[in-house]
């Protein structure tokens, strides 16, 4: 196998960094395939934490290319800053490479982005205000900036100025702050100097990579049900976390992905607003919350947290085409008296195994549950699968037995080698 594809099953915040980190160091090139700075990826290595947001996580291997695809809206000066961090701290982003074709993000969709959300009064999304969503309704409607561009520094700036004139006049209709034109194409027009050297056709490279047999991973953000299509709309990203959006974030084709892994909590969590059947709003749910540790790693939010649901993960499967499960933080749920695992849902009396199509129907339903004992044992660290409580085990083969896949990893801590593999 040479291209595997790692996608989040939930509302993201799965620990795919984690193990995204344990497969780079078995892979030649790690891509970001969609997304933008609104993702956070935490890796632990040691005593050493490394938050990321836009460069692949396999940039802490040396031996690792890692590439931001033609998928990803880009904004430079996180990107700059993350590329700063990362060399301060000893780590090389010389290798970095960046897609040709992908959007770059500017203040004016920042400013937008905080414009549509206030605007939504009580039915707000949960967006991160980070320009994500504008950046692409630009890329769609074919008024967007690539990062190729800065290849020509003229050419560029007169790009910048003249997006950034559209932009200020629809902001002042709006009635919305403002920005200093000549400021922002100042800014970029550095921004884009620095910028230049990390620019590759990363379609062709990647291509020439698998024709002779280079390992590649390939790394989602977010997650399947915040996908554009397949989330539970319009509480959603704006792009395509699933596998298929692999293919069209990076250039490669459908039967170029040999492996796909899909990431579970043993539990479930979500950011922002929308229908969640198995979430606890009570004590559970906050010892979830303060065992989890469960804040966004980009905006600080307190996340949402409640039971495994593997009707979700069943659909993941469905979506993502999976070929196996890594199911991470097991050790979160040591201390609880019991575990439950939503293996059904209860709609108007009737127990249903499919998950609705519409977020008003997911709203609507209530979950059914698979109660185990609490193993009330200690997993951290654990690598052996026959170390584990029986009923930890137990929960692992009910999400084998509900999905019809797999589980091939088991995250039992925060550390790089925490890890069951089987």
């Amino acid at each position: 196998m040479t291209v595997t594809a790692v996608v989040g099953t939930q509302w993201g915040d799965e620990g795919k960094a984690k193990i995204i980190d344990l497969l780079a160091a078995e892979n030649e090139f790690v891509v970001r395939y969609q997304g933008g700075h609104n993702a956070g990826h935490t890796v632990v290595v040691g005593d050493q934490k490394y938050a990321l947001q836009l460069i692949p996580s396999g940039v802490l291997y040396s031996s690792v290319t890692p590439v931001i695809g033609n998928g990803v809206v880009v904004d430079l000066p996180t990107l700059f800053k993350e590329i700063e961090s990362l060399e301060s701290r000893g780590v090389s982003c010389a290798a970095l490479r960046v897609s040709s074709r992908a959007h770059l993000i500017f203040p004016w969709h920042q400013a937008l982005d905080a414009v549509f959300e206030a605007g939504r009064g009580d039915q707000k999304i949960g967006t991160t205000l980070k320009g994500i969503g504008p950046a692409y309704a630009d890329k769609v409607l074919r008024i967007g900036i690539r990062a190729g561009a800065v290849l020509d520094a003229q050419s560029f700036a007169e790009q910048v100025r003249a997006r950034g004139e559209v932009a200020l006049q629809e902001l002042q209709s709006l009635g919305a702050d403002t920005f200093n034109l000549d400021e922002v194409v100042a800014q970029f027009s550095e921004l884009a100097t620095r910028l230049a050297p990390y620019i590759s056709d990363t379609v062709n490279l990647l291509h020439d990579a698998k024709d002779r047999d280079a390992t590649i991973l390939l790394e989602g953000a977010q997650a399947t049900f915040l996908d554009i299509d397949h989330g539970t709309y319009p509480f959603v990203t704006s792009s395509n976390p699933v596998s298929g959006g692999a293919t069209v974030g990076t250039g490669l084709g459908p039967r170029d992905i040999d492996r796909v892994i899909g990431i579970a909590k043993a539990y479930t969590t979500r950011v922002g607003s929308g229908p969640f059947p198995s979430e606890l709003t009570n004590a559970l749910g906050d010892a979830l919350v303060d065992i989890g540790k469960e804040y966004g790693t980009v905006t600080g939010r307190r996340r949402r947290t409640g039971w495994l649901d593997t009707v979700m993960l069943k659909h993941a499967v469905r979506l993502n085409s999976l070929t196996e499960i890594a199911l991470t933080k097991l050790d979160v749920l040591d201390t609880f008296d019991e575990v439950k695992v939503c293996v059904g849902y209860r709609k108007r009396g009737e127990t249903i195994t499919s998950y609705p199509d519409r977020s008003e129907e997911l709203a609507a339903v209530e979950a059914v549950y698979e109660t185990l004992p609490g193993w009330k044992t200690d997993t951290v660290g654990v690598q052996g699968f026959d170390e584990l409580p029986a009923a930890a085990q137990k929960l692992v083969s009910i999400v084998e037995r509900e999905t019809g896949v797999p589980v091939t990893f088991i995250g039992t801590g925060p550390a790089r080698d925490a890890v069951v593999r089987r």
